[in-house]
């Protein structure tokens, strides 16, 4: 089809939204690793895992075979207020680069909570109702996961205890201010509140904190305390299949007029934005009836995939989680204070981590400064100011435009606008003002977390 004959944004209507999750982990042939419970290092059983999780969400962790899962009616329904979400045709950005190469970016920005993160929060905040439980708790980096379950827990009528990693707290404090607005307590983390925060400011005394720390509170917070349980935003398998309705709404839209392309690009911290992208796409690569290149874009200053090792590690700071087999930089990895909140965790999904170790999917590390020149002219051109996180997939897509640019190569593009950067001023304020650095890790600090990692047989 003729480029003048597809439109800038290409929508779905209601009855072509997906009626069903799909879960990669069917079409993987070596699955990922289990969950091990951290004193006997043994798989996790459903129930041990009931006091920390819902018990449906739970089913869904452990299902490695089960290829489409339904989409409960009332999840469909709370759909429907900002799904089907487009999927714009960069024309200007195209224009701005001279570019023989296609850029389309499903943009996951048009909901409240300002991200993807809503399509597993509602998910999650519909369980937990459903089981009859009080409320729930959980941690957030930049804020966009705490703003998407507070908004959902107020849908539903539920409690929400947010534990905030405390530089992003001090940093996007309007972002906070939304959830107080959904009803949701917010608790900057690490805190004095939790036995496990007061260990971690005892051994890390001023630490700005990380999602590890404020994954370890959160679920202090849940087993403690009656009708709770914990809930997370990335890295579970439950989170990046409730995510990929992301992924089986932009094939649709490029199926409806007939594009296939040739390139995935996916910001990447614990996974639920990329793994709900290109969940689909890897679904056709891995029963062999299509190929695609999947870039998987991280901070330089928290390379998990890059320069992380294969390996269980906990999940949290406070050990007190399941062990994941999966990239990670150590559970003792406090990554620096940069502003792309959302991506800073130690480890990447067990499924994502599974498909990049054995080559199905490729991953680039960039610097801060670099990202946000790129997001600066994106939004110069497009008219949508990028969150952070979102702006490490630009980067790369440029990056690749550009380079077809010099090769002549007509590669059509897609990348995961996540959501939209609007509390992220103190982060564009010190980008415009000279004040941001790209701290990279020294192979000697994460030669010190990895002699962290627990030893698994």
């Amino acid at each position: 089809m003729s480029d003048n004959k597809i439109p800038y944004k290409i929508y779905l209507n209601e009855n072509e939204m997906p009626k069903a999750w799909y879960n990669v982990r069917a079409d993987m042939k070596t699955k990922p690793a289990p969950l091990l419970n951290p004193g006997t290092h043994q798989p996790m059983k459903a129930e041990e895992l009931s006091p920390v999780f819902c018990d449906e969400l739970i089913a869904q962790e452990l299902d490695n075979d089960t290829a489409y899962i339904p989409i409960p009616e009332d999840i469909l329904n709370f759909y429907k207020m900002y799904r089907p979400s487009p999927l714009v045709r960069a024309y200007c950005l195209e224009e701005k680069l001279g570019t023989p190469a296609k850029i389309y970016y499903k943009f996951e920005g048009n909901n409240t909570s300002g991200s993807h993160k809503l399509n597993s929060a509602i998910a999650q905040a519909y369980y937990a109702k459903k089981q009859g439980l009080k409320g729930v708790t959980t941690e957030t980096g930049a804020g966009q996961w705490g703003t998407a379950l507070s908004m959902a827990c107020s849908y539903f009528g539920l409690d929400c205890k947010v534990y905030m990693v405390k530089v992003s707290y001090e940093q996007k404090p309007f972002r906070r201010e939304v959830m107080r607005t959904y009803g949701a307590s917010v608790t900057p983390s690490p805190s004095m509140e939790t036995a496990i925060g007061r260990k971690i400011l005892e051994a890390h005394p001023g630490t700005t904190g990380s999602l590890g720390c404020a994954i370890s509170e959160a679920v202090e917070v849940a087993t403690s305390t009656p009708g709770y349980r914990y809930v997370l935003g990335s890295v579970l398998n439950q989170v990046l299949l409730h995510q990929s309705v992301i992924g089986l709404e932009t094939k649709a839209a490029l199926d409806k007029y007939g594009i296939k392309p040739d390139v995935i690009i996916g910001c990447a911290g614990g996974g639920s934005n990329l793994g709900g992208l290109i969940s689909p796409f890897m679904g056709e690569k891995l029963r062999g009836e299509a190929d695609y290149q999947i870039i998987a874009v991280e901070p330089a200053s928290c390379p998990s995939f890059t320069r992380g090792k294969f390996a269980y590690d906990f999940c949290d700071t406070g050990m007190v989680c399941p062990l994941a087999k999966m990239y990670t930089l150590g559970s003792n990895f406090i990554p620096a204070p940069n502003h792309a909140g959302g991506l800073r965790y130690h480890g990447m999904s067990s499924i994502l981590s599974q498909l990049y170790h054995d080559g199905y999917m490729e991953a680039i590390s960039v610097p801060q400064t670099e990202v946000f020149a790129a997001a600066e002219e994106f939004a110069r051109v497009e008219g949508i100011l990028p969150a952070p996180e979102s702006a490490h997939a630009i980067k790369a897509a440029i990056d690749m435009a550009k380079k077809c640019k010099e090769t002549g190569e007509e590669k059509t593009i897609v990348f995961g606008l996540t959501g939209t950067g609007y509390f992220d001023m103190v982060a564009y304020e010190k980008y415009h003002d000279g004040k941001m650095d790209d701290y990279i890790p020294t192979d000697a600090e994460l030669e010190a977390s990895f002699k962290t990692l627990p030893q698994v047989d």
